[in-house]
């Protein structure tokens, strides 16, 4: 087992922040990266339309529930919704009526600020403002959190382990150094974007990185890295920003990124592991968005094709749940009892509805038979 009682922190080092990193191993990935993006800008073009704002609502608000969930809060997915939709100017639609709190209007709010304002500068005052709205002082005045300030004298470590003996997993940077270390941040932040030097995806990893080290707050400093995070990566691209959601593939590899990061903080400045992490997550989070884009196109390639077959509302319900795909679109297929369940009707009626999509060549049969006889869609 590695000793690192006596390792400094990264933020420690003498040369700290000039960070470094071996372009032959980026390079390839970066360029795969970018490819994958221009497809997706691509692919997302063609499907654009009236569900566009619905799209980018599901995205943004993905993101949200997702980056509070790798801290392990749980939000009301609804409330938070709601205050997306009214935003993205969806007032009048079903999202937007379900009750809002300051917490999901101030969740909204610092999504919003983040993927839009590209051109406002990031600052002490911006990042406060930020704060204030994850943690709204009606909300958690009982909880002593600072809301809109730095954190206070006491050493800010991350530690396990019992008491008499904690492991040290991380310690940020003493509070009396964060004024100068948050404003040569927001510099090179605000500068490096029009820097020809600084690959755009590289430099939201960075940020990334830096912002999480310096760890100025009591609390929320995961969330906030992860919007300064979206800020980049919008500064990057702002059309394919909301398209994809990075920390629901974060909080799915949650346990690695803390140990990637613990392990780059404990390093030298040469963080190409960190970066080959980032644009891992990164290449399978836009992985993840062109599946949901290609179900979408199928989807509309197959109602195309079927949309006069007379089908009954009970059959176009199980359809529409078959090509969403996802956790409840039954991805080895549908049985006549799930069949049943899903568009209540009784036993004789499943097989029958059944019967008919396979008549009218809607749905197959997988291999099998008997009572797992399983049915998907027919792929075009």
């Amino acid at each position: 087992m590695t000793d690192y009682s006596s390792t400094q922190w990264i933020w420690q080092k003498s040369d700290w922040p000039e960070f470094h990193w071996q372009e032959e191993s980026v390079l390839p990935l970066l360029r795969k990266v970018r490819f994958s993006l221009g497809i997706l800008l691509g692919k997302a073009s063609s499907t654009q339309g009236d569900d566009e704002d619905a799209s980018a609502l599901n995205t943004l608000l993905e993101n949200i529930i997702t980056s509070s969930a790798i801290e392990g809060e749980r939000l009301n997915a609804q409330s938070v919704r709601s205050s997306l939709a009214k935003r993205l100017n969806l007032k009048g639609t079903d999202d937007a009526a379900y009750p809002t709190s300051e917490r999901t209007e101030g969740l909204a709010e610092m999504m919003m600020d983040a993927i839009s304002n590209l051109d406002t500068p990031l600052g002490l005052t911006r990042l406060y403002q930020w704060h204030h709205w994850l943690f709204p002082a009606t909300e958690f005045s009982l909880n002593n959190v600072q809301s809109g300030q730095l954190r206070g004298e006491e050493p800010m470590q991350v530690v396990s382990g019992r008491i008499d003996r904690p492991t040290v997993h991380f310690e940020a940077p003493a509070r009396s150094l964060l004024e100068p270390e948050l404003s040569h941040f927001f510099n090179w932040f605000n500068d490096s974007r029009n820097d020809p030097k600084c690959d755009p995806l590289l430099r939201a990893a960075i940020s990334h990185f830096w912002f999480v080290t310096l760890h100025p707050f009591d609390d929320g400093n995961g969330r906030l890295t992860r919007a300064i995070t979206d800020l980049a990566l919008a500064q990057a691209d702002e059309q394919s920003i909301r398209l994809y959601a990075m920390s629901g593939v974060i909080l799915k590899n949650r346990k690695a990124y803390y140990h990637i990061l613990e392990k780059s903080q404990r390093g030298d400045m040469d963080i190409t592991q960190w970066l080959l992490w980032f644009l891992q997550m990164l290449e399978e989070t836009i992985q993840v968005s062109l599946t949901k884009i290609d179900r979408t196109l199928q989807k509309t390639r197959f109602w195309q094709q079927f949309h006069g077959a007379g089908l009954s509302d009970e059959q176009v319900k199980v359809l529409n749940r078959l090509l969403d795909g996802g956790q409840n679109g039954f991805e080895s297929g549908i049985s006549a009892s799930q069949y049943q369940k899903v568009a209540k009707v009784s036993k004789a009626t499943a097989t029958r509805h059944l019967s008919d999509l396979l008549n009218k060549g809607c749905i197959e049969k997988l291999p099998g038979g008997g009572r797992s006889t399983r049915y998907q869609v027919v792929r075009k």
